[in-house]
């Protein structure tokens, strides 16, 4: 496993661990569809939660929510149609978060809720 993959794991399962304990039910990781990737799916209520996760050790280069472009954005909501066609999932809430992970040793974890609109 590469260093950015590595890293990319090391902040999903932080991010994982902070839904869970906040009550989310994790419902899949890693999902793959062609043309995205959706690092975590979970349910919040009556909500079906598409969640982002961007980990960064060091903030010098910005928010890592700022890393999340137009072109991502798409391919995250592309993925998450696919999902809910896979599961035949009609009428359903839905949302998009970002969680941004920093920091190594001492993390702190930023959810942001409605992140951005499909």
């Amino acid at each position: 496993m590469d260093r950015r993959a590595a890293a990319g794991n090391y902040g999903e399962t932080a991010a994982k661990g902070y839904l869970t304990a906040k009550g989310y039910e994790i419902v899949a990781e890693r999902y793959r569809a062609s043309g995205g990737e959706i690092d975590l799916i979970a349910k919040d209520g009556s909500y079906l939660v598409f969640v982002e996760v961007k980990y960064r050790r060091q903030v010098n280069f910005g928010s890592p929510a700022a890393g999340i472009t137009v072109a991502k954005r798409r391919a995250i909501a592309a993925a998450a149609r696919r999902y809910l066609a896979d599961k035949a999932l009609i009428d359903v809430d839905c949302r998009f978060d970002v969680i941004e992970v920093f920091g190594r040793e001492q993390l702190t974890i930023n959810h942001i809720e409605n992140a951005f609109w499909a």
